[in-house]
């Protein structure tokens, strides 16, 4: 039953995951739109960016973190 628990828990832990991918998606579509309406900043828009990405990617990271310690740890 706890092993059960266990693996419940984590599979809604990993939830996170999937709105992470949600949120990369914005960020590069978000990209592809702001470099077509104003080709001139291109480099800074890129930057910002891979700066979202980042964040984004650490929410995803500290989702998979949570599954893997409820799975292991407890």
């Amino acid at each position: 039953m706890v092993q059960a628990a266990k693996f419940i828990g984590a599979g809604l832990a990993t939830i996170g995951l999937a709105g992470a991918g949600v949120g990369i998606g914005t960020v590069f579509g978000a990209l592809v739109l702001g470099t077509s309406r104003n080709p001139n900043i291109k480099d800074e828009l890129f930057r910002i960016a891979i700066f979202g990405f980042a964040l984004t990617e650490a929410i995803a990271l500290f989702a998979l973190i949570i599954a893997f310690l409820i799975l292991f740890a407890l």
